[in-house]
C-alpha cells in the first residue's frame, strides 16, 4: 500500500475549475488537503461570454467540506493575474494545472481566422501565460509540479478538430521542454489525455458511455502527477473510465542511404517498406537518443 497523498501547506492552481474535469481535479486536490485557486472565466463551451458563478460554486462545494479555496474569474490569457492571486491568497504556489481549454469545431475547408485563432489563445497561449507567471516561483522554491491537458484529438487527430488538436499536441511538445528545463529545479512537468463526459464531450459521445466517463475517473491521476511522490517528468497519460496508461513514441529503423552518393526520390520509394517497417522500432527519450540511427548511418558511410 502507498503512503497517503497529501498537500498540506501547498497551493493549487487549477484553471477551467468551475465545471467538468477542472472542478473534480480542484475537488480532489482539496481533499487531500490542498489550498486551491478555482480559476473560471464562467465562458461558453465556444469561449463566448463570462460568469462569475461557476468558480464560486466549486470554492462553495470546497468550503463545505472543510477545505481552503479562493475563486478567480481572470482568463488565462491574463495568466499573472491569476497566479498573483494564489500568491496574495495563500503566499505560494506548488502545483499548476493547465486545464481550461474551448470547442470550435469545423472540419478544415469551413475553419474561420476566428475559430482557428480562439482555440490557440485559450489552450496554448493561456496555458503559456499561467505556467509562465508561475514558473520562476517554482524553480526558486525547488519545487513544482505542472500538469497540461492534452487530448487523443492531437495524438491520433479527428475530424473536425484541426485546431483543437494542433493546440493540444502543441500543449506536449510544451511538456516536453519544460520537462527538461525543470528537472533540475525539481519541477516536473507531465501532460494527460482525458476523455472524460463533461459539457465539451456531450452530444460527442453516446449516452450510454457518456455516463460511464466521469470526470471523476480522471482525477485521481491529475492528483498524483501533482504530488511529490510522483519523480516521472516529461510523460503522455491517456485516462478515463477507470483507464490509465501512459503514451511514447515509436520509430522503425528506418532506411540508410550514402550522404556522399545522395539518394533520389525513386530510391525513396524502393525502400518505403523498410522505411514503415515497425520491427525492432526504437522508442528516442530525446534529441540525443533521436539521433542515433541517423548518426550510425553516417558512421556506415564514413571514410
Amino acid at each position: 500500500m502507498s503512503d497517503a497523498i497529501r498537500f498540506e501547506n501547498q497551493v493549487v492552481i487549477v484553471t477551467g475549475a468551475g465545471g467538468g474535469l477542472g472542478r473534480a481535479h480542484a475537488l480532489l486536490f482539496a481533499k487531500h488537503g490542498a489550498k486551491v485557486v478555482v480559476n473560471d472565466l464562467g465562458g461558453s463551451t465556444h469561449g463566448e461570454g463570462a460568469n462569475a458563478s461557476a468558480a464560486d460554486k466549486v470554492v462553495a462545494e470546497i468550503k463545505a467540506l472543510g477545505g481552503e479555496a479562493v475563486a478567480n474569474h481572470d482568463s488565462v490569457t491574463d495568466g499573472g493575474q491569476i497566479v498573483q492571486c494564489a500568491l496574495d491568497s495563500f503566499g505560494r504556489i506548488d502545483v499548476v494545472v493547465n486545464n481550461a481549454g474551448i470547442l470550435r469545431d469545423k472540419s478544415f475547408h469551413k475553419m474561420e481566422d476566428t475559430d482557428w485563432d480562439l482555440v490557440y489563445k485559450v489552450h496554448v497561449e493561456g496555458a503559456y501565460k499561467v505556467t509562465r507567471a508561475a514558473w520562476e516561483h517554482l524553480r526558486e522554491q525547488q519545487y513544482g509540479r505542472v500538469i497540461f491537458t492534452a487530448s487523443t484529438s492531437g495524438i491520433y487527430g479527428n475530424f473536425g478538430q484541426s485546431n483543437y488538436g494542433m493546440a493540444k499536441l502543441g500543449l506536449y511538445g510544451l511538456t516536453r521542454t519544460l520537462a527538461i528545463e525543470g528537472r533540475k529545479n525539481n519541477v516536473l512537468v507531465n501532460a494527460i489525455a482525458p476523455t472524460g463526459g463533461t459539457r465539451m464531450t456531450e452530444g460527442l459521445i453516446p449516452p450510454q458511455v457518456f455516463e460511464q466517463l466521469k470526470p471523476e475517473l480522471v482525477s485521481p491521476l491529475v492528483v498524483y502527477l501533482g504530488s511529490d511522490q510522483c519523480k516521472d517528468t516529461g510523460g503522455l497519460y491517456e485516462v478515463g473510465g477507470g483507464w490509465v496508461g501512459k503514451v511514447r513514441w515509436e520509430r522503425s529503423l528506418g532506411a540508410g542511404f550514402d550522404p556522399k552518393a545522395g539518394f533520389s526520390p525513386e530510391d525513396v520509394a524502393a525502400s518505403w517498406q523498410q522505411i514503415g517497417d515497425f520491427a525492432g522500432a526504437v522508442h528516442p527519450d530525446d534529441n540525443v537518443t533521436a539521433l542515433r540511427e541517423m548518426m550510425a548511418n553516417l558512421q556506415k558511410h564514413a571514410g
